[in-house]
């Protein structure tokens, strides 16, 4: 969100600074691992639908003017492969049943598929229940989070945005019609902040942020694909629910080309951390416990040997909602934060949804979804 935001405004001719305790991209917060899902069709919520519209466009645009490669159309497919699916993903109940409604709605290029469909085009989701409902959409895919945002912070420096890294903001603080932002050695003043901080969000901004916000570690598994690969030459990413808990849910990607692996993922939400406290290491046992719950008899062609392994967070509202809104307390500070796991496919269009509220006074995309008022602040 912030590589976005500095490039949007900087883009408008805005005299902007983008600050980072890190050097981005980095490992440290939630957006890296290589690949994104994104998907047009957002079982979340409508409000999500016009937001990935323009990232995708906005991803296209930047590739065209860089010539890198940021995003991967080859397709997602949504399935619930079980009687008594989990009751919710990211907040939304009967998730796969709601994204065909979306898609419906707005005219989303789709196809519902059974079980035997499934199993004919996607061998590797062979052991799928007869009554399984798919949905794919081929306008999904996945983008490619560090890359991303090394080419929005390439473009925002091109438009004359500054940067400083290495620096761990520790306060903010209203100073007349500026904002002043501090850190140990020195601080800047700004007519407008945007913050973009994740998983330090609480910490940073107080009420009612550390009343809302849970921060939960989520891992991230590169499992060796069998050889022969059962991978049809173009398999889409996906989100499979199999079971009645929400825990019975996983995702993940097609094997990168030459990578000989396949990332596959689940998350939880029960247990909340001290972003201080965070364990970046990940035990064999999890390892063990991802493949036999998640994968085995569930995805054909992946083994257990793990290739690599990562950690990651998720900063999560009450409602698995987004927070976009102006600070309460601080009338030029606006905060671009929690996205609650789901965040990375709409970054570029909320980068330029801000810019826009910031430069002509509005968005074209309806933010009001967002805002702190559906929490009573």
């Amino acid at each position: 969100m912030g590589a976005a935001t500095l490039y949007q405004l900087a883009k408008r001719g805005v005299d902007v600074v983008g600050i980072d305790r890190f050097a981005p991209p980095h490992d440290q917060g939630s957006s890296h691992g290589d690949t994104r899902i994104t998907r047009q069709a957002v079982g979340e919520g409508a409000a999500y639908v016009p937001l990935v519209a323009n990232s995708h466009r906005i991803w296209r645009e930047i590739e065209a003017e860089l010539g890198v490669s940021l995003f991967e159309q080859c397709g997602v497919l949504i399935m619930t492969s079980s009687e008594s699916p989990a009751t919710s993903h990211h907040g939304m109940p009967n998730f796969t049943k709601n994204t065909i409604r979306l898609a419906q709605e707005y005219g989303i290029e789709h196809e519902v598929l059974g079980a035997p469909e499934i199993r004919s085009r996607f061998p590797q989701f062979a052991p799928v229940l007869d009554n399984a409902i798919g949905y794919f959409e081929p306008g999904g895919g996945y983008v490619r989070p560090e890359p991303c945002i090394d080419a929005q912070l390439t473009l925002a420096k091109r438009h004359g945005a500054e940067t400083v890294t290495g620096k761990v903001v520790t306060e903010l603080r209203p100073d007349g019609q500026n904002c002043v932002i501090s850190f140990a050695d020195g601080e800047v003043a700004a007519k407008k902040v945007v913050v973009c901080v994740g998983m330090w969000s609480a910490e940073l901004l107080g009420n009612p942020f550390n009343q809302l916000l849970r921060v939960c570690r989520q891992k991230l598994f590169w499992f060796k694909v069998a050889e022969p690969s059962i991978f049809p030459e173009r398999s889409p990413t996906f989100i499979l629910s199999h079971g009645p808990s929400d825990k019975d849910l996983c995702y993940g990607f097609p094997p990168i080309p030459g990578e000989g692996s396949m990332k596959v993922a689940d998350e939880q939400f029960t247990v909340a951390i001290d972003p201080a406290d965070l364990s970046r290491e990940i035990a064999p046992e999890e390892v063990e416990e991802m493949f036999r719950t998640q994968v085995a008899g569930k995805i054909d062609g992946v083994t257990p040997e793990l290739v690599k392994a990562s950690v990651c967070t998720y900063t999560v509202t009450p409602d698995f909602g987004f927070i976009i809104d102006r600070h309460p307390a601080m009338e030029n500070v606006t905060v671009v934060s929690a996205c609650s796991g789901h965040g990375f496919k709409h970054s570029a269009a909320i980068g330029e949804a801000m810019a826009e509220q910031h430069v002509e006074g509005q968005s074209r995309v309806d933010l009001s979804p967002f805002s702190l008022k559906r929490f009573g602040y």
